[in-house]
């Protein structure tokens, strides 16, 4: 689970840098649409982390902000123009 969690994370951060030199708009949407669902991808595992009670709940608490920064901050990349 924790691979899976680093490779999202990873993943985020790649489709942004890869967007960002993205020439049309269309296509740096498209990368930062993907790195948005990245985060998504983390969420769902945090959940099902703690859950399975790998994971405190106030652990789960900071990372869930972090995550919905990381949400808005995705959500403000692909709504630029």
């Amino acid at each position: 689970m924790s691979s899976q969690i680093r490779r999202a994370a990873l993943s985020n951060v790649l489709n942004i840098a890869e967007g960002a030199s993205r020439r049309s708009q269309q296509e740096r949407k498209r990368y930062f649409e993907i790195a948005r669902g990245s985060v998504v991808e983390v969420d769902a595992a945090l959940d099902a982390a703690g859950a399975l009670g790998y994971l405190e709940d106030h652990s789960l608490e900071k990372l869930g902000i972090f995550l919905q920064n990381s949400f808005r901050l995705n959500s403000g990349l692909i709504n630029s123009k």
